[in-house]
């Protein structure tokens, strides 16, 4: 990632990142070697220092300063995606507010909850104005967008955990759910029920990297079965109902037969529910359809959807205590959650001629 403009018309300015790559060392290596941690090799401290001197590269001595101040508040940041109602947050979201809220009041803090967009200065809202000591960020959809903001996050030492993808290369830390495994049970529920040309609504690439291992997952299912993996029966969808909807008719209009659907979130998987009835497919007879998440609504649609549940009890409680972790300057580590297949009657064995 190249360095940072501090303005529109200003040369980019050297992050910690720089410097890592430069080193041939982590950024949090080179976080800890400007600060002088001991543990950190003399060889390793200068050879980093060097580098910085020579990159330009300048401690934000006035933020490290605020961070050392504490207000006993916790800051989740919702991220708005402008292409729908912004004031419809993903509902499996809003199941893990209660599980944070109540992990925060155990441990005497207050929290705060606020709608972002990628242009906001989330540091300088909220750390570093000493409204929030943390944050949690939730929702947002495309990485390969946001991962700027938080590398620039890292490299200002803000103390942040993300619920999502757990990879490598992900700045800061993650909570999420073991998304491969879960595409993979889904698609296996659904071989085993006689369905045989199983489509998967939900995007496939590293822009959305939760959708992607889930996609992964499946396809591996169908392989280790025997069964072809079709791209006409792929439609990229991110997780709202109107995409649900169009990714259903995109299947449907490719004219490929299939006899189940696995959507990558309960929500995509709701959308296509209403085409599919819609085009006179009867649901399970017809197609057989899987979610992801288990949202409240999946028990009440009709007929109830089978999904593959994340814990979100259990996130809001690792969440919390990893950021609180961070906070104190303790070890702490990206947490991979797993997931459960719940079967209701949107499941059902494929007729047998």
């Amino acid at each position: 990632m190249a360095g940072k403009r501090d303005s529109d018309s200003g040369p980019p300015r050297p992050t910690s990142f720089d410097i890592a790559r430069r080193a041939g060392v982590s950024q949090p290596t080179v976080s800890r070697a400007l600060r002088g941690d001991p543990t950190i090799s003399p060889i390793t401290r200068r050879r980093v220092e060097f580098i910085a001197r020579e990159l330009g590269y300048k401690v934000d001595k006035n933020a490290s300063n605020l961070r050392g101040q504490h207000s006993q508040t916790i800051a989740i940041l919702f991220f708005e995606d402008q292409r729908f109602n912004a004031s419809l947050i993903n509902p499996f979201f809003l199941s893990m507010l209660g599980s944070i809220a109540g992990a925060c009041a155990k441990r005497g803090y207050d929290l705060i909850i606020s709608c972002q967009h990628l242009s906001n200065n989330w540091r300088v809202d909220y750390e570093d104005s000493r409204r929030a000591d943390g944050i949690i960020l939730l929702g947002y959809d495309d990485f390969l967008t946001y991962s700027a903001e938080l590398e620039r996050l890292v490299d200002e030492g803000t103390h942040f955990v993300h619920y999502g993808a757990t990879l490598e290369r992900h700045p800061g830390l993650s909570v999420g759910c073991d998304d491969y495994a879960g595409g993979y049970e889904a698609t296996k529920h659904l071989i085993s029920l006689g369905r045989r040309s199983i489509a998967f609504l939900g995007s496939a690439s590293d822009h959305y990297p939760e959708f992607f291992a889930r996609y992964r997952g499946y396809c591996d299912a169908l392989r280790d079965a025997g069964l072809p993996v079709v791209a006409e029966l792929q439609a990229d969808a991110i997780s709202a109902l109107p995409e649900g909807e169009r990714a259903a008719r995109q299947v449907i209009d490719g004219g490929k037969p299939f006899d189940a659907i696995f959507a990558a979130s309960d929500l995509i998987a709701i959308g296509a529910l209403g085409v599919l009835r819609d085009q006179g497919l009867a649901v399970p007879k017809d197609v057989s359809i899987v979610g992801f998440d288990d949202i409240p609504p999946a028990s009440m649609v009709t007929p109830p959807l089978t999904t593959m549940r994340q814990d979100t009890q259990l996130a809001g409680e690792v969440l919390v205590e990893t950021l609180l972790k961070l906070m104190r300057g303790e070890a702490a580590e990206a947490t991979v959650l797993p997931c459960k297949l719940v079967v209701r009657r949107s499941c059902g064995a494929a007729e047998r001629l």
